[in-house]
């Protein structure tokens, strides 16, 4: 905990350029780094006030009162969310090709020669698509109310992406894979391209309710689907796993729709506990 004094430690009322000064004392805590709040008041249960980075110091002070107990806390090494988003998405979509186009199955025992039905070439096209368009939505589309995300998150979320994408490359292309129906893949494939368009639309949506900036705090998304279900983009996102595997049909894939369903129907209920508290206010 420190106990800061206005006047002598921290020259500025704006809470941003304050941190610059804590980085400029200590090279190590970058303003990202940092977390900065309001002491827990006793007695008091919920979660510690964070100080915002464009309000001013006054607005925390007592009346008063010159000085300002604060407590600090190292968020540890950070990343940009883009950077991470980018690293998770483009292991898979190297990933798989590789599976798809070089004779790695010679490595695994198989020396015959293999045939590519067209629902691989399909399928390769299409999860490839999936996670180019990830990478566009990360740099062009989203905004983020945090700007950073702990390294150790890289690691993390890579190997989650990176392995499924790799589970699922092999049984995809495997040289004994066994094809689905024409008209099994056709609808498959149908349903997951109408959820893709979908999704991206639901992003557009929700990234009209913040500023350039990433501010805008928690707001209900309206319109499309978003009338129907709290976080249509996870909706749509695992419909349109659900439409791959419907088209490939591995078990590889149906276990990765399991794990992401479940992980996004997590994230899902918890965003709409968020909103719920936010409009009860």
């Amino acid at each position: 905990m420190l106990s800061l004094r206005r006047a002598h430690v921290f020259p500025y009322d704006v809470w941003g350029a304050n941190q610059l000064c804590l980085h400029h004392a200590a090279k190590k805590y970058y303003p990202a780094r940092q977390r900065l709040t309001l002491p827990a008041q006793p007695g008091k249960s919920g979660k510690p006030v964070v100080l915002n980075q464009k309000a001013s110091l006054s607005e925390y002070c007592e009346k008063g009162s010159g000085s300002l107990t604060v407590v600090f806390k190292d968020l540890g090494p950070q990343v940009y969310y883009s950077t991470l988003f980018f690293w998770e998405y483009v292991g898979p979509l190297i990933i798989y090709p590789i599976f798809y186009y070089l004779p790695v199955y010679k490595y695994f025992g198989y020396e015959g020669e293999r045939v590519i039905h067209p629902v691989q070439t399909y399928a390769m096209y299409y999860f490839c698509f999936h996670y180019f368009k990830r990478i566009m939505e990360t740099f062009f589309v989203h905004r983020f109310s945090h700007a950073t995300s702990p390294v150790s998150n890289v690691f993390r979320n890579c190997a989650y992406y990176w392995t499924f994408g790799a589970y699922i490359a092999y049984y995809c292309n495997h040289p004994l894979y066994t094809p689905v129906s024409d008209l099994q893949m056709k609808i498959g494939f149908g349903i997951g391209v109408v959820c893709q368009i979908a999704n991206f639309y639901c992003h557009i949506l929700l990234r009209n309710l913040r500023s350039p900036t990433g501010s805008g705090g928690y707001q209900i998304p309206r319109g499309f689907l978003f009338n129907i279900v709290t976080c249509a983009n996870y909706t749509t996102e695992i419909y349109q796993w659900l439409g791959f595997n419907i088209a490939t049909q591995t078990v590889a894939g149906y276990v990765f729709l399991a794990v992401a369903a479940a992980i996004m129907t997590n994230w899902a209920l918890g965003k709409h506990s968020r909103l719920r508290k936010a409009l009860r206010r």
